[in-house]
């Protein structure tokens, strides 16, 4: 599995934004939280559902489509 087949979008789910996995955690909701200086750690703790690789899929996500106007919250 590559780390962005963790990514799903589903335009009846949180407005068509990428969320994790399926669930109802966008990618904006975990890029937030690092940019606020959360730790992966606190991340998961937070997030019992969240896999570290999840954090990961989030990032690159990010780093290839930052001006994907899909990713703006």
């Amino acid at each position: 599995m590559s780390l962005l087949d963790r990514i799903t979008v589903n335009a009846q789910q949180c407005g068509g934004r990428p969320c994790i996995r399926g669930m109802r955690i966008r990618v904006s909701d975990i890029l937030d939280l690092l940019g606020q200086g959360v730790t992966e750690a606190e991340i998961l703790a937070d997030y019992p559902d969240l896999e570290r690789g999840d954090i990961q899929a989030a990032l690159l996500y990010a780093a290839r489509y930052v001006n994907h106007p899909r990713l703006s919250a």
